[in-house]
């Protein structure tokens, strides 16, 4: 059992300290445990204390539970400096400084090369602190007086978020029953801050480890504004939660929440699975029917625009403004034109573009509002066919969620960013949800809708463009570049809307490439 925390000031959970008991060799081998489940290559751990602390027995423990191997022989490296283990993870690295006198009798064994991808355990590291990286972690460990042990976790350099982390996870999983599960990873999305882990219990019963940090503030790029704000992406886990509660209210699939650290951005949530509303042969169409449905009912519904977090803190839905809008729209001009055009525009051009979308987005603005949840795609859509009705689409990622035009959660469905919609499905689609929001709001005015659907849509391409050009470009992902083919292809075809005429005109103007004028002859096969 892995007890005991004592804080340095302030709030314990965001302490770079974790104190932990070891009345005996059960907790020893917990906590070895619980560092295994953390560590990745690269990372170090330093391991001090004085002579007989139990830096050896520990260091035998954690190799075991690094190794997966409870009966590894593990011997002292005091005399040999190092024993390296293969694993089927990773490379351990176990050394033993006590006979060095500098980090200079490191450079002839070609440490740096050796441990780079390893994840490294150094037993007396203030013999040879000076050779290594200051990002580690380190465990003090001290005999108490009835023969246990204590150690004392430091997060040094990037490791303090993550001890912060690791320790408050310690403690989240104690209190919502998931202190016995394995961590595993899981494939990242497009976030940058935000990553998911699945728990799985002795008895496979699984649940998800939202990992959500508060999000850093980025540079001011308007107004002493970042982008994130100006945009309202979700600065911390707080309106995930708000947002999966009201959804849940409405008797939708969002996923139950276990338990939650909002301070540091975890939660512990109900794995809905991984079945897809899509197949190797594209989107599902009986299943996008029944999530193109669960829009309607989110349409047709009068919903709060502030919704509970916990007692006290409530989350008020940010508008899908203006500024957000065209901020948006400007990632094409920032990232896609210079990256995958190749080419610059001229301030004028800019100019024509940001006051064309404005004039085409104000009747946006002026219309109805709703929750938008912002990323309802089919990566975020879960089947579940153990349900029933629309329950059986799960739902995730609303973080998001802003208040804005209905049609933008509908292009968003049904012009995937991901998976290619075909055009007959799209429109068979589009008219299921015209028509059973006109069945019950006799008002509904379909027209006005799908004008709204086309804007919406070429919006959506627009900024999704840029979006997938940053990630390659910055974020290092260049796998979102396969996908922009066919978010051109929904930008085209949204851009052929008389409601769109003028900025159809300049999409030809200067992006040429991207969409012929109509007279220019077909490109060759």
């Amino acid at each position: 059992m892995v007890n005991g925390s004592t804080p340095v000031s302030g709030d314990h959970n965001l302490q770079p300290f974790w104190i932990v008991t070891l009345p005996d060799q059960d907790a020893t081998e917990h906590l070895a445990h619980v560092i295994a489940e953390e560590v990745r290559p690269g990372d170090l751990v330093t391991l001090s204390g004085g002579l007989g602390a139990g830096k050896t027995t520990f260091a035998r423990a954690l190799v075991r539970a690094l190794a997966g191997d409870a009966e590894l022989e593990v011997p002292s490296p005091t005399f040999t400096l190092m024993q390296v283990y293969e694993s089927a993870r990773y490379t351990i690295v176990h050394a033993d400084f006590y006979r060095l006198s500098g980090g200079y009798e490191l450079t002839e064994l070609g440490w740096e090369e050796m441990t780079e991808n390893a994840v490294t355990l150094v037993e007396w590291p203030e013999r040879a602190d000076d050779a290594l990286k200051i990002e580690r972690l380190d465990i003090h460990l001290d005999i108490t007086p009835g023969g246990g042990r204590i150690a004392t976790l430091t997060g040094m350099g990037g490791f303090a978020s993550r001890l912060v982390r690791l320790k408050a996870f310690q403690t989240l999983v104690m209190r919502s029953g998931w202190q016995d599960a394995a961590r595993l990873p899981m494939p990242s999305d497009a976030s940058v801050i935000r990553s998911y882990e699945r728990l799985v219990k002795p008895d496979g019963e699984t649940a998800l480890l939202m990992i959500s940090p508060p999000r850093p503030v980025g540079p001011a790029v308007r107004r002493g504004k970042p982008y994130t704000t100006i945009a309202k992406l979700a600065e911390t886990v707080h309106a995930f939660v708000a947002m999966d509660k009201g959804l849940r209210a409405l008797g939708l699939s969002a996923p139950q929440i276990y338990g939650e650290d909002l301070d540091v951005g975890l939660l512990v949530i109900e794995d809905l699975g991984s079945e897809s509303v899509v197949d190797d042969n594209g989107p599902i169409p009986d299943r996008y029917a029944e999530a193109t449905r669960v829009l309607v009912k989110l349409h047709g519904t009068t919903l709060p625009q502030v919704l509970p977090v916990a007692d006290g803190v409530d989350h008020a839905i940010p508008p899908y403004d203006l500024e957000a809008l065209l901020i948006e729209v400007e990632l094409l001009a920032d990232w896609y034109v210079p990256h995958i055009i190749g080419t610059q525009l001229s301030g004028s051009a800019r100019a024509e573009f940001v006051n064309l979308w404005t004039e085409a987005l104000g009747e946006i603005l002026a219309g109805p509002t709703t929750w938008t949840l912002r990323d309802y795609h089919s990566p975020n859509l879960i089947w579940l066919p153990e349900r029933e009705g629309l329950q059986r689409v799960g739902l995730i990622d609303f973080q998001d969620a802003v208040l804005g035009s209905p049609a933008y959660d509908v292009a968003s469905l049904l012009q995937d960013a991901r998976v290619t919609v075909p055009p007959e499905l799209e429109l068979r689609l589009i008219g299921l949800y015209a028509r059973e929001r006109k069945a019950v709001e006799p008002d509904f005015d379909v027209a006005a809708f799908a004008r709204a659907y086309a804007i919406m849509g070429a919006q959506r391409s627009t900024k999704i463009l840029g979006i997938f050009a940053r990630l390659d470009r910055r974020d290092g992902k260049p796998h979102y570049l396969k996908h922009l083919p066919r978010i051109e292809n929904y930008l085209i075809r949204n851009l052929a809307h008389p409601a769109l005429a003028k900025l159809k005109v300049w999409y030809e103007s200067y992006l040429p490439r991207l969409i012929p004028h109509a007279d220019d002859p077909p490109p060759a096969p």
